[in-house]
């Protein structure tokens, strides 16, 4: 590590004594809102100059990137779940540091380069998510329409221009969503990273090192054996039961929990207010629209199971709420968009400050990320008007449309992460599609063509939104441990073309091998389903505006009630057994910090639970890459979770580790009172 006495030419931080040295744990004030005269120092001196980029750090996150691009690509394909790569890339990434130094082959402190692996590798996972949710849909669709075309170009393009966008247009909010919010939200998976990637910092943090390693076995092995090999199921429903399969069919009642330990794990860092908002929204979903629907709709409606009823129509209120969310907070965010675009004004004119910037603050100039975007935005015209739409005026409207989409909803996607570490990319490509398509009609670009230009428009702004989401997590753990964010902002870019090259190929391969509809096909649940969408309303039979408009109106009432709307409508989005453990994890962290009368104490607690339930994500998020392993070896899941003996094992099992969260939580705290 390279460390300087004295700041460089461009800080104002005061000179530091040689005898200072990092601290090798989080600040008490890390996830925290701070006083008024409160300031946060990282982990990493903001005067002093670390190794970050360095050969090493580079080619570790490239080589990353492409094994958990393929790797995210097949299992999210299979079955429509995109593991969360950036922490089990922090792992190995603090694993392989600790060898290498050990060998004396990496020297000084290997913090900042971990860093720039983690943010480099954990591209994949975005631009998977970007990639697999939208574009295998066109295979889907050739299948009826053989004249539509898929090649590599397409998939790369689209994937490798949205990603860009998504870098570019969330640089200027990083300060805002990083540094101006710290504390007010949870950043649940930033948390769990920057825990893992800290557990590697020094051998004095030993103690908490191996509490981490513990709780993430545990909670790796536990979700491997449940999600591989199914010993209990994996979700616990009221409709395994006769009186639940009763209550759903006449009342469309159901309850439903999954019994996983990194969901767990997340709901106790996201934390009670939060989860019980989400929480509320899907028990408004499940315990009063569908029941409503499923008694008072229409024949086939009321025919179709409480499942059905939700995926089909419930859902897309929590489309249009969260749609409308996004509006309103972009509303509420709008002096935030003015004061970068004024910055970019300034340093237009040459009026800027830049060189007062301390390093640990100092992003790309907005001069540059202006004409960065100028280009990215002339190249995305130029792929729609030769490479997918050949009429130039139809080309210029779907740039337009993603333009605005993209840019407009970059902070709904980070608030989001930030919220609940969940990004709704998914239902806001299909909002996308929506209205995207009825413009596409609307100037005659419709059937098979419009399909194409529609589902490629999607895929560029869902890889755009999945990018923005992912990259405040990176921003926010750089933040925490004091990386150079202008650093981690350069090279994400490199990594988004690794990643969108290798997604490329992966698609192609697994279409070729697998398909993607029919009997032995993978899944791809979420490319079927905007297929599913975009094939009638290109063939003008419309889409259900009506409950578009009805959570739109929601949000709007939800916000003017204050409550958090964005979070509520999550809720409405996602699957009550997602929803259910984010309860339950909230009040397990609600309970550990009311433990003690002892404040000191109840707060010691409360952050060895942050630590303990930042190893379960950790290990689940791990050990599902061993589980896409198995899988891709072709072990086949047996189906047993609406069997009466695997559910009440789940329960048990669930209440296991319900219980060893809580229990070593505030087990052995000791204080020191000063």
């Amino acid at each position: 590590m390279k460390q300087t006495n004295h700041p460089s030419s461009d800080d104002t931080t005061r000179v530091v004594p040689p005898a200072e040295v990092d601290p090798v744990d989080m600040p008490e004030n890390a996830f925290r809102e701070l006083g008024d005269d409160e300031e946060y120092r990282p982990l990493m001196h903001p005067a002093r100059d670390y190794a970050e980029v360095t050969p090493y750090s580079v080619s570790m996150g490239l080589i990353l990137a492409v094994i958990f691009s393929a790797a995210a690509a097949y299992l999210g394909l299979k079955v429509g779940q995109v593991f969360e790569a950036a922490i089990p890339i922090a792992i190995i990434a603090v694993g392989l540091s600790g060898y290498l130094q050990k060998k004396g082959k990496l020297q000084g402190n290997p913090l900042g380069q971990n860093v720039i692996i983690q943010s480099i590798g954990a591209c994949s996972g975005v631009i998977v998510a970007g990639a697999i949710f939208t574009l295998p849909a066109l295979y889907i669709l050739k299948e009826a329409y053989p004249e539509i075309t898929v090649n590599f170009v397409e998939i790369f393009l689209s994937s490798l221009l949205g990603g860009v966008l998504g870098i570019l247009f969330f640089i200027p909010f990083r300060k805002y969503f990083v540094k101006d919010m710290h504390g007010k939200y949870p950043f649940p998976e930033a948390t769990a990273t920057t825990q893992v990637l800290v557990s590697g910092n020094s051998s004095k943090s030993g103690g908490q090192a191996n509490l981490l390693i513990v709780a993430a076995l545990v909670g790796g092995i536990y979700d491997y054996i449940v999600a591989t090999f199914g010993v209990w199921a994996e979700t616990v429903t009221t409709t395994a039961y006769t009186w639940g399969t009763a209550l759903a069919d006449k009342f469309k009642f159901v309850f439903s929990c999954n019994t996983g330990a990194a969901v767990l794990g997340l709901g106790y860092i996201v934390g009670l207010k939060y989860a019980f908002v989400i929480f509320a929204g899907s028990i408004f979903v499940w315990w009063v629209i569908v029941p409503v629907m499923g008694t008072y709709g229409s024949a086939d409606i009321v025919a179709m199971s409480p499942d059905g009823i939700f995926k089909d129509y419930a859902r897309l209120i929590g489309i249009g709420g969260i749609a409308m969310a996004g509006i309103i907070g972009i509303i509420k965010s709008w002096p935030i968009i003015q004061q970068a675009v004024g910055l970019a004004s300034k340093e237009f004119k040459g009026k800027a400050e830049a060189g007062k910037t301390v390093r640990w603050q100092r992003d790309i100039s907005m001069k540059h990320i202006t004409f960065f975007i100028a280009i990215a935005l002339v190249a995305v015209l130029i792929f729609f008007w030769i490479g997918v739409i050949s009429t130039f005026w139809q080309a210029l409207v779907a740039w337009v449309v993603v333009t605005i989409i993209a840019f407009l909803f970059t902070t709904v996607a980070a608030n989001a992460i930030a919220i609940v570490g969940s990004n709704p990319v998914s239902g806001m490509t299909l909002m996308t599609l929506i209205v995207a398509s009825a413009i596409f009609v609307g100037i005659g670009l419709k059937g098979s063509n419009g399909m194409v230009a529609a589902m490629v428009v999607g895929g560029v702004v869902c890889t755009a939104l999945s990018m923005a989401g992912g990259f405040v997590t990176d921003l926010k753990i750089g933040y925490w441990l004091g990386s150079t964010p202008r650093k981690q902002e350069t090279f994400k870019f490199l990594g988004t073309l690794v990643s969108a090259a290798t997604v490329g190929g992966v698609i192609l391969m697994l279409n070729n091998v697998y398909g993607f509809s029919g009997a032995n096909a993978l899944q791809a649940p979420q490319a079927n389903a905007m297929a599913k969408v975009l094939e009638p309303m290109m063939m003008g039979q419309g889409a259900p505006w009506i409950l578009y408009i009805v959570g739109a109106i929601l949000a709007i009432i939800l916000n003017w009630l204050g409550v958090p709307a964005l979070a509520f409508c999550l809720g409405m989005f996602l699957p009550l057994h997602l929803n259910t453990p984010m309860l339950v994890g909230g009040l397990i962290a609600w309970f550990v910090a009311r433990s003690s009368k002892d404040k000191a104490v109840a707060k010691a607690r409360s952050d060895r639970g942050t630590l303990i339930a930042s190893g379960l994500i950790a290990g689940g998020a791990l050990f599902g890459v061993f589980g896409a392993i198995t899988i891709m070896c072709g072990w086949k899941r047996p189906e047993t979770d609406m069997e009466f003996v695997p559910q009440i094992l789940g329960l048990v099992a669930y209440a296991l580790i319900i219980a060893y969260v809580y229990i070593a939580s505030c087990r052995d705290t000791k204080v020191r009172h000063d």
